[in-house]
């Protein structure tokens, strides 16, 4: 005869719980246990002691639940409430709703309901949701840090990648440990004649010619850890350039980097013929008058805006003639803005009025620079219409011509004085006159005037004083 022992949850003679043991078995079960009757009405409840965080809870007995549930938890329990009533079987999923009190509190529970031996009586068993919200509230919090980081991440990856792309230098990222490629922008890939994403993770050093395993990583560490910015040479293998690398090193996440720049002929020469083009377009088709002169002022080449603003008909017309020969104030002008430019490598503003072929005249800014150059030294002069702006601002005086009076004492001395006092004579005319010139074109500043002209300022004022032109035009 077979006999097995009869397990505890079988035997449906008696109950093994002793009842003075089962309200304590419930109690620390759950954390909230209400009997409630079918109307919803708080016959019993139990907290338990082990959580003390919900606090005491006797107001409830004898009142509806529902005053007690939040809106949105009523109509789950009044689900399991009508079934209940009607004898059907109830729903066995959970039901979670939220709790408040007269001290405007809430506590989220999940609460299963259980018949008793009672029609009239259900026991509801609560779990106290609080840490699992706090939880997914920490969870909630944390994703939305990550996602944070993440679009900052992308932020800085999409900056990083344009700023190497828009570079016009090759670079190139190494890894200071292992040697190899871990980035590069599509200049450097260009010199070293392949394709970026088959060189990314590749031995740097097997880029290039003559070099040892491992020889030109422990070069570059040494440049880069040198106080004298050396670089490194070495020959490319696909495209046999030679090449200047120069290395940065640096520390991010702990890995040390080295930064390559890399320095040829071959990219210098796309660079300096890229910019001999734009240039070219530029002195072409610019909307200001560009004139190339050499030192002594004859000019060498012009553009098209220069022959529209002067109505010569082409470039052979005028090369090899003075510059001066379109200015209103001729030498002197030319003179002022050579010597000035000389001095300083430039003139930003000079105003006159250029003379076309037919002797039309227009008011013009002109700037200066002076070329330094083995071959091919000389000045550029850049013309702009300032004929616009007159109606805002007067025009400069122009003193081109000698007062008839200063001409007519010249004449007197003829028969009447030595060679050498009519020359002093002319000598004081043209003085003066180039004086009054430079006062007028600065709009009386002494100061600018007197390095136009050359002089000290204690040397003008002196031939201020001696021309009576101390007081004209008012004071500084």
């Amino acid at each position: 005869m077979n006999t097995r022992e009869r397990d505890f949850w079988d035997d449906r003679s008696a109950p093994r719980i002793a009842p003075e043991h089962f309200n304590e078995i419930v109690a620390t079960a759950a954390d909230l246990a209400i009997v409630l009757d079918l109307k919803g009405t708080v016959q019993s409840l139990v907290v338990n002691p082990l959580n003390p965080t919900i606090g005491r809870l006797d107001h409830w007995q004898k009142r509806d639940i529902r005053e007690f549930l939040a809106e949105d938890s009523l109509a789950k329990l009044e689900k399991q409430l009508s079934a209940y009533q009607q004898g059907e079987v109830p729903p066995t999923d959970a039901i979670e709703v939220n709790h408040f009190d007269n001290a405007n509190w809430e506590f989220p529970i999940r609460y299963t309901l259980h018949r008793t031996g009672d029609e009239n009586l259900i026991l509801m068993l609560g779990r106290d949701l609080r840490p699992v919200a706090e939880l997914q509230h920490r969870l909630v919090k944390a994703q939305l840090a990550l996602e944070k980081d993440y679009e900052s991440h992308r932020d800085y990856e999409t900056r990083y990648r344009v700023v190497m792309e828009s570079t016009r230098d090759p670079l190139v990222l190494v890894d200071a440990s292992s040697g190899r490629i871990t980035d590069m922008n599509s200049a450097a890939a260009q010199v070293l004649g392949a394709e970026a994403d088959a060189l990314v993770g590749s031995l740097f050093g097997h880029e290039f010619n003559g070099l040892k395993r491992g020889e030109l990583l422990d070069q570059l560490m040494g440049a880069a850890t040198s106080d004298t910015n050396s670089s490194v040479t070495a020959h490319t293998k696909r495209t046999a350039k030679e090449l200047k690398i120069q290395a940065r090193l640096f520390r991010a996440s702990g890995d040390k980097t080295l930064l390559c720049r890399l320095e040829g002929a071959g990219a210098q020469e796309v660079i300096a013929e890229e910019l001999s083009e734009v240039l070219t377009l530029l002195f072409r088709e610019g909307a200001d008058a560009v004139v190339f002169t050499d030192t002594t002022g004859m000019i060498r080449n012009v553009n098209e805006a220069f022959l529209n603003l002067t109505d010569v008909g082409q470039l052979g017309d005028i090369k090899g003639k003075s510059l001066s020969d379109f200015l209103a104030r001729g030498s002197v002008d030319l003179k002022v803005m050579m010597d000035n430019a000389s001095r300083h490598g430039s003139m930003p503003v000079y105003s006159t009025r250029l003379e076309s072929a037919y002797g039309s005249q227009l008011s013009v800014e002109i700037s200066a620079t002076h070329l330094e150059a083995r071959q091919n030294g000389g000045f550029a002069f850049v013309f702009r219409d300032a004929s616009r702006l007159e109606v805002v601002r007067d025009a400069a005086p122009v003193n081109g011509a000698v007062s008839g009076e200063a001409m007519q004492n010249v004449m007197e001395l003829v028969g009447s004085a030595p060679l050498k006092d009519i020359v002093s004579a002319t000598t004081d005319v043209v003085e003066k006159m180039c004086i009054e010139t430079a006062v007028g074109l600065t709009r009386n500043n002494r100061v600018a005037a007197a390095e136009m002209l050359g002089l000290s300022r204690q040397s003008l004022y002196v031939k201020l004083r001696k021309y009576g032109l101390l007081n004209k035009g008012g004071d500084e």
